[in-house]
């Protein structure tokens, strides 16, 4: 991240009519090396025209499954086919409201629009949204579906064994609905898809990014199975977040060494994909924008206590990352790698220690 740039923005931020002569002298640049900040944050809209005109706050908008977490955590070595003695715990999840609440406890502003079933879980969904600040009220309340659910079995040392995902109320995340939120979808500053939303939904929102002065739109991979969600053609998609598994079903090759991610990172991009990134576990993730190698980084080591949310957790902070500064995804990823490692050592789904604290320069 360029900190002249962002201390030149937080100049602005204080004193909007403040002069480029002004600005030279506070941050020791020259004036045309003002100007060029200036020029950089205008193309980057994060000013608007003449007189330094900062643009409203505009939300993070997160659409796609919002359910129960149950976490069931096996006591001893898991034996199939078994009666396994574990212990049981019960939290808010789902990909687009994890990342939704991660975004939130950042600072963030942020909408979801999801599908709650007219439940008591649902109910207890839409309060928690509403305490942390989430808008969701845009988001399908069915009156005759309970509201969706993930079960994960995990092994004795947190990783997960077994996932069970009850996501039917997400396939009535219709065109018909996206047209119903469009008002909310329009005031995105950064739009996050997860793949839980029907094939035709996924579509509509590509063509609809394709649109000059569209929002970024960034997709989260859900699970392998469900990459073929996405269409052959990816224009008008920003940013892919997958792990190894579901890059192999999306670009429909092995993935078993650096070879074959650089093959498979060429495919999509030949399909319109802007920008790539592929988390694997501990090992280094790789990130890439289209007519460029793939480039990697190694997370810190992390003490796991539970690995569910992790994920959701590397997506809030890139998502975050990129609506500071849009072009640095490598800033971006070490901020989702910071957010994953909290998440990874808590016994929570979205970590608790998360604050506005954690996007300071």
């Amino acid at each position: 991240m360029d900190s002249k740039k962002e201390q030149l923005l937080g100049l602005i931020q204080h004193n909007p009519f403040i002069s480029q002569q002004d600005l030279a002298e506070q941050l020791g640049l020259s004036r045309s090396a003002i100007a060029g900040h200036v020029a950089a944050l205008t193309r980057e809209r994060r000013i608007l025209g003449r007189a330094y005109v900062l643009p409203q706050r505009r939300p993070i908008v997160c659409l796609g499954g919002s359910n129960i977490d149950r976490k069931l955590r096996g006591l001893a070595a898991l034996q199939m086919s078994n009666s396994n003695p574990a212990v049981s715990s019960e939290s808010p999840g789902g990909v687009a409201r994890n990342v939704a609440e991660n975004l939130a406890r950042l600072g963030l502003p942020v909408h979801l629009l999801s599908a709650f079933g007219e439940d008591a879980a649902g109910r207890s969904l839409l309060a928690q949204a509403k305490q942390l600040g989430v808008d969701s009220s845009a988001s399908l309340i069915a009156a005759d579906a309970p509201t969706g659910s993930y079960t994960a079995v995990l092994n004795p040392d947190g990783s997960l064994a077994l996932g069970l995902a009850q996501m039917d109320l997400c396939e009535r995340m219709t065109p018909d609905f996206l047209r119903q939120c469009a008002a909310q979808r329009a005031q995105a500053g950064l739009l996050l898809i997860d793949l839980n939303l029907p094939a035709d939904s996924i579509q509509q929102l590509l063509l609809e990014a394709q649109a000059e002065g569209s929002a970024p739109l960034v997709a989260v991979a859900v699970s392998a199975p469900k990459m073929a969600r996405l269409p052959t053609d990816l224009h008008g998609l920003s940013l892919l977040m997958l792990n190894r598994d579901e890059l192999s079903a999306c670009a429909g090759m092995p993935i078993e060494n650096d070879a074959d991610l650089a093959l498979a990172h060429q495919r999509l991009s030949a399909r319109g994909l802007q920008r790539l990134i592929v988390t694997q576990g501990a090992d280094a993730l790789c990130f890439g924008a289209v007519g460029e190698a793939l480039k990697s980084l190694k997370p810190k080591r992390a003490k796991v206590v539970d690995v569910t949310g992790a994920g959701d957790a590397f997506a809030a902070g890139v998502c975050a990352g990129l609506s500071q500064a849009p072009d640095d995804l490598a800033a971006a990823c070490r901020l989702g790698m910071s957010l994953a490692r909290l998440t990874l050592q808590s016994e929570h789904t979205v970590s608790p220690e998360l604050s506005p604290a954690l996007l300071s320069p």
